[in-house]
């Protein structure tokens, strides 16, 4: 296991971890308990990554698939959890909008960018990547439909009648059980694409089942405990350096969530991966959008703080363009650096944006 640790250098980060520690014991209440949790992330969300790559190898082609697209984005998840049980409804909607645009446009366009440096094209496979766009259309006709029901019989996204709890709930579970369905069509239908370890960014690592859970475990059960310390120290921080909770989860928490994934489909692109990549980048989007973001819908319904798919105007602009300029860069199965250095501004001036939208309240 610890082969596996210093495998990335980005694993150097882990010494945040117990960075955090001490400045919350030393300095209670200092913006920089938030910064040091917050790059400890960066590392651990990659320890939980290859933790469930090396079961998915162990576990073969369909129980592996499983076990990637369920734990694929396990960080994201846990922090959302934590900030959801928190109270922080709106960081979560803002973390859940800047994965999904994020993965779409920062990773695919560093991808395409990076991995079309002295190429003049490269090719991937265009069916995988066109099917999952298309789930990410389905993705938007949930978040735009509640905004549409608040506007059109109440003429505001403000308010909050019990039918649009009862409208999010119920969306939740479709986008959850076509998640499924289109999880076993891939399984079924490209089950070469979905053989954990056969594109790894990691080929030279295999490890016992017995250390991949042991690195699962502990990853995960780090991941909450500086969660937990990242949630718990945020105010501060917000004063601090003057964010707001829309810019930290839209941007922030996004990029701490997704670093080892984009670290993993940069490198694979740069090998001249491209298939791999595009699958790393757009299929985490629609992980977050057709399964992590309906399953923290339901989670709020079970501790009695109900979250809707109610989301501003601004976010759903965000996803939806995201959503658009993926599937026309995508729709001809190859790429180079100037669509990944178009992906890269679109996402510039949506993060520009985010930053300079003010609080509300």
């Amino acid at each position: 296991m610890l082969r596996a640790i210093v495998s990335s250098p980005l694993n150097l980060l882990l010494l945040a971890a117990p960075a955090s520690w001490i400045v919350d014991i030393a300095a209670p209440g200092s913006p920089w308990i938030f910064v040091t949790a917050a790059v400890s992330l960066i590392p651990l969300a990659g320890l939980i990554g290859l933790g469930t790559e090396q079961l998915a190898i162990r576990s073969g082609p369909a129980w592996g698939g499983f076990l990637n697209a369920t734990f694929g984005n396990a960080a994201e998840l846990i922090i959302a959890l934590v900030a959801l049980r928190g109270g922080h409804v709106g960081l979560v909607k803002a973390s859940i909008t800047g994965s999904i645009v994020g993965n779409l446009l920062l990773v695919l366009g560093l991808s395409f960018f990076v991995g079309g440096l002295g190429r003049k094209t490269q090719k991937f496979h265009r069916t995988t990547a066109t099917n999952t766009a298309a789930m990410l259309f389905l993705a938007v006709v949930a978040l735009v439909m509640p905004a549409v029901f608040d506007l059109s019989l109440y003429g505001t996204l403000q308010a909050r009648p019990t039918a649009i709890d009862h409208l999010s709930f119920w969306s939740a579970i479709v986008l959850i059980a076509a998640y499924a369905g289109s999880l076993v069509y891939s399984f079924s239908a490209h089950r070469d694409l979905f053989r954990p370890g056969a594109d790894s960014t990691r080929p030279h690592l295999v490890m016992s089942t017995a250390r991949a859970a042991l690195l699962l475990a502990v990853g995960t059960l780090l991941t909450a405990i500086q969660a937990e310390i990242l949630v718990a120290a945020m105010a501060p921080a917000l004063a601090r350096f003057a964010f707001t909770e829309l810019f930290v989860g839209a941007i922030i928490v996004a990029l701490i969530g997704n670093a080892a994934e984009h670290y993993s489909a940069v490198t694979a692109a740069r090998r001249d991966e491209m298939t791999l990549a595009v699958e790393i980048s757009v299929g985490s989007s629609a992980q977050i959008a057709l399964f992590v973001a309906p399953a923290l819908v339901l989670y709020s319904f079970a501790i009695g703080r109900p979250m809707s798919l109610l989301f501003n105007a601004f976010e759903i602009t965000a996803i939806a363009l995201s959503v658009l300029a993926t599937s026309i860069v995508v729709v001809d199965g190859e790429s180079n650096w100037v669509e990944g250095m178009q992906l890269l501004a679109v996402y510039l001036i949506l993060a520009l944006a985010f930053y300079f939208v003010p609080a509300s309240g």
